[in-house]
């Protein structure tokens, strides 16, 4: 993976992502490993984040922090990354991906805004079926040196067909 090699999120990706810059917030790719399905992503944090610019700050008791809830969400965002970048999975072509479960989540330091966080995403097994692909991904959230967010989480990525609505999360797979 190239390390430390910033590359924007591409135009095609943003047009088809799901969100908007309001909740996609990674702002750029710092590396790409295809074989090892892993990327890192930058994610640009500064006091008007959602959650976060709603904090009640006290110096001591509550300093101002990268909310945890919105690192939660993160994981979302960096796994429709992945999915995109890694998987090929389209949003147009009727793909589209849910949380199925937080195995373990850490949180291992406060976030001051300021300094973007590199997110680490990794799908460490992926079950793929015609029209659904179960990922399990390990996170890792760092800023600077410290790292302040681990996640071991499974999203399950379903294809909708035209007209048909989503299927049921849970059953067999026609295909």
């Amino acid at each position: 993976m190239n390390e430390d090699h910033f590359t924007p999120l591409d135009e095609d990706f943003l047009a088809d992502c799901p969100y908007g810059p309001g909740a996609l917030l990674i702002d750029g790719l710092l590396g790409l490993d295809r074989e090892r399905s892993t990327l890192r992503a930058r994610w640009p944090t500064h006091d008007e984040l959602p959650l976060t610019r709603d904090q009640r700050v006290h110096p001591q008791r509550h300093p101002r922090h990268v909310s945890g809830g919105l690192m939660v969400h993160m994981t979302g965002m960096a796994g429709f990354v992945h999915a995109y970048h890694v998987l090929g999975l389209r949003h147009r072509e009727g793909w589209i991906g849910f949380g199925g479960r937080i195995h373990d989540a850490r949180f291992r330091a406060l976030a001051p805004p300021g300094e973007p966080i590199v997110i680490e995403c990794t799908a460490t097994r992926v079950l793929r079926r015609a029209t659904r692909i179960v990922c399990r991904y390990q996170f890792r959230f760092t800023q600077g040196a410290t790292l302040v967010y681990e996640g071991d989480q499974t999203a399950l990525w379903l294809r909708v067909e035209e007209g048909k609505g989503l299927p049921t999360l849970l059953g067999s797979d026609e295909g």
